[in-house]
């Protein structure tokens, strides 16, 4: 008989106790936006490599799994070579306040990350990625570059879009330890919701598909673990 998997520490209960209404500041003072202008750059620099008529494969190894917000028609597991996913990106909105900044992840250099390739439709490429891309990244210097990937499949390579961490962005927190993230995700907060809930999501639709990361299955114990350790209403 099949063994269970272990279902995460990490809980709706404790993203609960942690979880508050943020409203939207909007962007921080003196951050430049990406513009119109910016993200019609972006996609004509992206689709120059990219064969007419054939669907774009996008490579997702975080939210884009649970929340892709672009339609696709078929999944199937990847692994992408030479990056892995990581807690990099200090976000003052969305999962993170200017009081109480947060951390969202990204592909770093190094390592492999395991994730999933979702195949868009062949119709309007550029509507596509414009919708993308403006989920994306959204202030300059960019954040999350758009890049060409070759990527594993069980079908062998496969040529698919990933988004790749900044490392030249003031956002980019580099390589932190566990710990660090832990308390991080714990307390940070914003209009999208808790870095906790960014996390638990992410574990559990990896793991439902079959992906154990590692790295991720300590850090969510480690948060959960944090949350306890914490006062009611801090």
């Amino acid at each position: 008989m099949p063994r269970v998997p272990d279902p995460p520490s990490l809980t709706p209960d404790h993203i609960a106790r942690v979880h508050r209404e943020i409203a939207d500041a909007g962007p921080a003072p003196g951050v430049e936006q990406q513009t119109d202008a910016d993200y019609g750059h972006w996609v004509a620099h992206i689709l120059k490599d990219h064969a007419p008529g054939a669907p774009i494969q996008l490579f997702a190894s975080g939210s884009l799994i649970w929340k892709p917000e672009i339609d696709h028609r078929a999944e199937r597991p990847a692994v992408a070579q030479g990056w892995h996913r990581a807690f990099c990106l200090r976000v003052h909105r969305f999962r993170g306040t200017p009081d109480q900044p947060g951390l969202m992840m990204a592909l770093d250099r190094g390592g492999q990350c395991r994730g999933v390739v979702l195949e868009l439709p062949p119709e309007d490429p550029a509507v596509q990625l414009d919708r993308l891309f403006r989920r994306e990244f959204t202030v300059k210097p960019i954040n999350n570059i758009p890049r060409w990937l070759v990527v594993r499949t069980p079908d062998g390579p496969v040529k698919a879009l990933g988004f790749v961490m900044n490392r030249a962005s003031p956002y980019y927190a580099g390589r932190l330890p566990p710990e660090e993230v832990a308390r991080t995700l714990a307390r940070a907060c914003g209009h999208w919701g808790t870095g906790a809930e960014y996390l638990l999501n992410t574990v559990t639709q990896l793991d439902a598909r079959g992906i154990r990361d590692a790295g991720l299955w300590r850090l969510q114990a480690l948060v959960a673990a944090e949350i306890e350790r914490m006062p009611p209403g801090s």
